[in-house]
């Protein structure tokens, strides 16, 4: 009888080939860290070089590793949340607007929950260019006397639990043909106020998704063209040297024959 072939060894987690999408995750994870002031210019810039050098999740570890988002561990690969943008959980946020105005828009990570308060106020919750990186989020929004107002892209799903006690609360209800699209929840009241959440026509978030990438392969490409240009000058700067030194060799040649 043939002896059982022994099976192969099983490779160890840090020398798993790191994907695009895993270097993607760790380079936004930098980029906030650089908004938020953990990283000066300069540092972020080097970890940037790294992360797209790097080709084992372990070679990616080492940039996280004093990094909030490096107490979960290492950045693990995996289909969930990538096709619509993924980095380091983001805390709850708080939006309250009394007698005033608070505006959430633009390019933005949402959190898993975001409360909204607006009393004699106004607030704008704009979603329509956010980076979603959980599928689900929750808004509790309240108004008294005031108005919340929410918009997100027309192809995600949109849901509501909430009620007006003379006031308004309407949510334009919508279920998003992906499954993994992100979710979207409205609970709360609108008291002698408004609570609206609505589908922003011709807003995709595969859109975003689209420039979100475009943005990263010319990062890509701008990081590969800057590190040739420095590569180019320290060989220049090596043949300027040499060319230095026997310049001055020649010339101590000529003294001692003199």
């Amino acid at each position: 009888m043939k002896p059982a072939e022994p099976a192969p060894a099983a490779v160890a987690e840090g020398d798993i080939r790191a994907s695009d999408a895993d270097r993607d995750r760790v380079a936004e994870i930098l980029r906030e860290a650089l908004a938020e002031g953990r990283l000066d210019p300069e540092e972020h810039a080097e970890r940037i070089d790294t992360v797209y050098r790097a080709k084992t999740m372990g070679e990616l570890e080492p940039v996280l590793r004093d990094l909030p988002a490096a107490r979960g561990g290492r950045p693990q690969p995996g289909p969930g949340g990538d096709a619509y943008g993924a980095g380091a959980p983001v805390p709850d946020q708080n939006l309250v607007a009394i007698f005033s105005a608070s505006v959430r828009k633009g390019r933005w990570q949402v959190p898993a929950r975001i409360n909204a308060f607006a009393l004699f106020g106004a607030i704008e919750i704009d979603l329509t260019e956010a980076v979603f990186p959980q599928q689900q989020v929750r808004i509790n929004a309240t108004s008294i006397f005031g108005s919340v107002e929410i918009r997100v892209p027309e192809n995600i799903t949109l849901r509501s639990n909430g009620s007006g006690v003379l006031g308004s609360f309407e949510v334009e209800a919508n279920d998003a043909e992906d499954a993994d699209a992100p979710q979207v929840l409205v609970n709360g009241c609108a008291v002698l106020g408004s609570v609206e959440a609505r589908l922003k026509r011709g807003a995709w978030i595969r859109d975003l998704r689209d420039r979100l990438r475009e943005g990263r392969r010319e990062l890509r490409h701008q990081l590969r063209d800057e590190h040739r240009e420095r590569h180019e000058q320290l060989r220049q700067e090596r043949r300027d040297m040499h060319e230095q030194l026997r310049s001055e060799r020649r010339e101590r040649r000529d003294r001692f024959r003199k």
